[in-house]
This record gives C-alpha cells, structure tokens and sequence, in this order.
C-alpha cells in the first residue's frame, strides 16, 4: 500500500425497503464481513492475506431490492469475486430466511468497482 491508497476492498450492499433498526443493519453487515473474510481466507489466501495486511477496507452501499442483491451475486459470479449473501434467522425484525446483505470480496478495487462501483454510499 502506498501512502493511504487501498489496493483490496470488501464491499457489503443492503437493502434500503427493509428499514432495519441500527443495531439489526450492523449485525448484519458483520455477518457478511466475516462470512466473506473467511471464504477469502479458504479460496485465495494471497488476496486475503494482502487486504488484511492493508488494513481490511470495508465499504457499505446500498440497493433497493432482493433483487438488486441477486443481481449482485451473479455480477461478481461472473468475474470470479467471492461472495455472500446474508439471510437472517428471524429472531427479532424481520421474518426467517429474509436476505438482507451480501458481501463482495475482498477483492483488488480494479476487480470489484464493475460490480459496485456506481452504488450510493450507505
């Protein structure tokens, strides 16, 4: 990394219809976090280690749909990304199985910005 310029990235997309307390969307968002570091971690160890040295970049956008995630996780199927989408268990907000993230990456920001570059900011 040179000076503080980012060379990987995790991106994690919501949704926004789901209006999710505060609390809710962090866990969220954590569970995509750590559901996407540890298959990093399994399937390219050099990407994985390289983004956890960098300082683990984490970005979080958002969509308007399940929809839009699925589209998602076929965009970064396609270019070979790792990913995860994130259904919850139902136990407090929302009912069971209801997909509310996915993660994208770690990934170098060339490799992942197709996919999620032109996504508003959370």
């Amino acid at each position: 990394m040179k000076g503080n310029r980012f060379a990987y990235k995790l991106v994690i997309a919501v949704r926004s219809d789901l209006k999710l307390s505060v609390g809710k969307l962090s866990v969220q968002v954590a569970h995509a976090a750590v559901s996407c570091s540890l298959l990093s971690k399994e399937k390219d160890r050099k990407i994985f280690d390289a983004w956890f040295e960098e300082g683990q970049k984490k970005v979080v956008v958002k969509v308007k749909s399940v929809d839009d995630l699925y589209f998602l996780r076929d965009a970064a199927r396609t270019r070979g990304l790792t990913s995860s989408l994130i259904a919850d268990a139902g136990l407090t907000e929302i009912p069971p199985g209801t997909v509310t993230c996915i993660g994208i990456g770690p990934a170098r920001e060339a490799d992942i910005d197709p996919v999620t570059g032109e996504l508003a900011l959370m």
